[in-house]
Formats: C-alpha cells, structure tokens, sequence
C-alpha cells in the first residue's frame, strides 16, 4: 500500500464516482457520465490504470444465494510483531479459503480477518488452518448478524 498521493482533478474524480458505483459501465456511457469524448475518456483511464489508482473491476456476488451465509470479523493478538513473521503470516492466510481480508491494525488487536464461508462448520476448517502453525495469544470472532453498509463507493473530494 503506497501513501503517495496523485493529483487528479474533477474529471477523474467523477470518472472514479462512476466506476465505484457499476464498473460494468461501457466506455462510451462512462465518457457520457462524465462528459468527455469516449477518447478522452479512454486516455484517462489508461493513465489512472498506469498509475495503479485503478487496480481492476469485480463484481459484486449475492453470497448468501450461493451457500457462503456466514461472515465473521475474526481478531488476532499474537506476541510477534517482526516483519518476517508478519510477511509469513500474511502468506499463510493468504492461502485459506474464505478469506476476503487480511489487515494489520493498531490498538488493542494486531490482525482483522474478513472471512466469508458457509455456515458454522466452514468457520471451523478456518480456524484450524488458520492457528495450525502460528502462535496466536487470542483469536476471537465476531459474527455477522446483518450487513448495514457493505462496499460503499468512497467520496472522492
């Protein structure tokens, strides 16, 4: 993660506006959003992809409908905090399934996994991969009841 910042102007904002809110948008409807020509529009979102602030398109998946109903903010302390351990357990979680995101954090905590999975016994097979081979202090999920506010567009400004 860089803390570089790059200068865009309003245009640019609003070509990201757009993106963030369908990504599916063809060219030429963005370049009409955002009132440019579709050339315009094309060579600025080349430029913005070469300057890695448009790191790729998803979409978005009703998880639930496909089985993966379970969600679960899990947090870690664990009593290392070298940067070889932290690199190697980025590695380790990166390769368990469910695992939507991996942050390291301050204050109380050290680590925040995002896990998605299908009910109580996914959550399980996480777990056990997840503390097979790491000396963690404490882990401890907390279960999602209810998505209030899920992948918000952020306010470019």
């Amino acid at each position: 993660m860089t803390t570089q910042s790059l200068q865009i102007d309003n245009i640019d904002r609003r070509i990201l506006m757009a993106l963030q809110s369908d990504s599916s948008l063809s060219q030429r409807a963005l370049a009409e959003t955002v009132g440019l020509s579709q050339n315009a529009c094309w060579r600025r979102l080349q430029r913005l992809e070469a300057e890695g602030v448009l790191r790729g398109q998803r979409a978005v998946i009703d998880l639930a409908r496909l089985g993966l109903d379970l969600v679960v903010m899990v947090m870690i302390k664990t009593p290392h905090h070298s940067k070889d351990w932290a690199v190697a357990f980025k590695d380790h979680v990166a390769r368990i399934p469910g695992v939507v995101d991996l942050y390291r954090i301050g204050g109380e905590w050290d680590y925040l996994i995002k896990v998605v999975t299908a009910g109580i016994r996914g959550y399980d097979r996480f777990y056990q991969q997840l503390v097979d081979g790491f000396e963690l202090s404490v882990v401890t999920g907390h279960f999602v009841m209810e998505e209030m506010i899920a992948s918000r567009p952020v306010t470019l400004t």
